[in-house]
């Protein structure tokens, strides 16, 4: 199927479906998806998503039907369209994208039950009670992006060592932004690492990140995980290689666009995680006896490309260690 095609289907109006898938929709159980960003980028993680389930015997327009709500990075649109997933009645509500969708659907109900994907400890954000056995109404999986500051500043440092101060931004609308803050400054401070935090949560914030970091002479730049950081990754890209700031990004899609270079797991693994527990769950296990997963491997990506273009000499050590570098 072509990607056009897919994504086509995933944002289709039901008001479009032809009788017999319908008459599905009435006796099949639905599963409402809440997802920060949009269909465009979200569809390899719908994939992996819809593969997960398929392992459990569920199949879309066969025994199952997805409603899909896209806040296209909005943050503020994810309360209203967990109410109207409560008001259909969904059988299971999933959350792509990070901590305000899974927040937004968790306020939303108490007794639907949900599964998250996430980038951080989900104990620490409020989400659940405990890992190994969540409680609620909720589980999900981590990708517990917020822990590899000590790991992507250690990698930063040896791409760049002439940088003095390196800066971090994230994303003061993301719940998790600021453990992100105060973790990437306790590994900084942990190897005498000087460095400046910035804040932004709109295009124009972005741009005088960008500007500002160039003036206090930042040499690198750790980009906060954040959904919304995702929907703008062209203006991210763009900024940095413009203003020759080497960036480490979280998610390997960044360094395909043009990015610099990313230490994170991989996020399709993590989307069929839970595509495996949403199966569970409609077959009648519960939310607070699944455990909440962690990703089992982490990926070094490294585009040389760009690091050419930042004039930077990229060692053989540091490219033995990469899962893929891009020419």
């Amino acid at each position: 199927m072509r990607r056009r095609d897919f994504i086509k289907g995933i944002v289709g109006s039901a008001g479009a479906w032809p009788l017999a898938a319908r008459a599905q929709h009435a006796t099949s159980p639905v599963i409402g998806v809440l997802a920060v960003r949009t269909p465009e980028f979200d569809a390899p993680l719908v994939e992996a998503f819809k593969q997960g389930i398929n392992e459990t015997g569920y199949f879309e327009g066969k025994n199952i039907v997805i409603e899909y709500r896209w806040a296209a990075g909005h943050f503020d649109r994810l309360p209203a369209l967990a109410d109207e997933l409560v008001q259909k009645q969904v059988a299971l509500i999933v959350t792509f994208g990070g901590t305000a969708s899974a927040r937004a659907a968790k306020t939303a109900t108490s007794s639907i039950p949900i599964v998250f994907s996430i980038g951080d400890d989900p104990v620490k954000l409020g989400l659940v009670t405990n890992l190994s056995r969540p409680g609620g109404n909720i589980t999900g999986a981590t990708n517990f992006y917020g822990e590899l500051a000590a790991k992507q500043l250690g990698l930063l440092r040896r791409l760049v060592p002439s940088a003095a101060v390196i800066a971090i931004m994230a994303d003061p609308n993301e719940p998790a932004g600021e453990y992100q803050i105060s973790d990437a400054q306790a590994a900084a401070k942990s190897i005498q690492q000087e460095l400046i935090v910035f804040r932004a949560s709109t295009e124009s914030e972005i741009d005088t990140a960008f500007t500002n970091l160039v003036k206090q002479h930042a040499g690198a730049l750790l980009l906060g995980a954040n959904p919304f950081f995702v929907t703008r990754m062209s203006q991210i890209v763009s900024l940095a290689n413009r203003y020759a700031v080497p960036v480490m990004y979280w998610r390997r899609e960044l360094v395909e666009a043009g990015g610099l270079i990313s230490y994170g797991a991989n996020p399709t693994e993590i989307y069929s995680i839970i595509g495996r527990y949403a199966g569970r769950i409609l077959a009648g296990a519960k939310p607070a006896d699944l455990p909440v997963q962690l990703p089992t491997k982490f990926e070094l990506v490294i585009n040389l490309k760009t690091a050419k273009a930042l004039g930077l000499d990229v060692s053989p050590q540091l490219l033995a260690t990469a899962d893929e570098v891009i020419e």
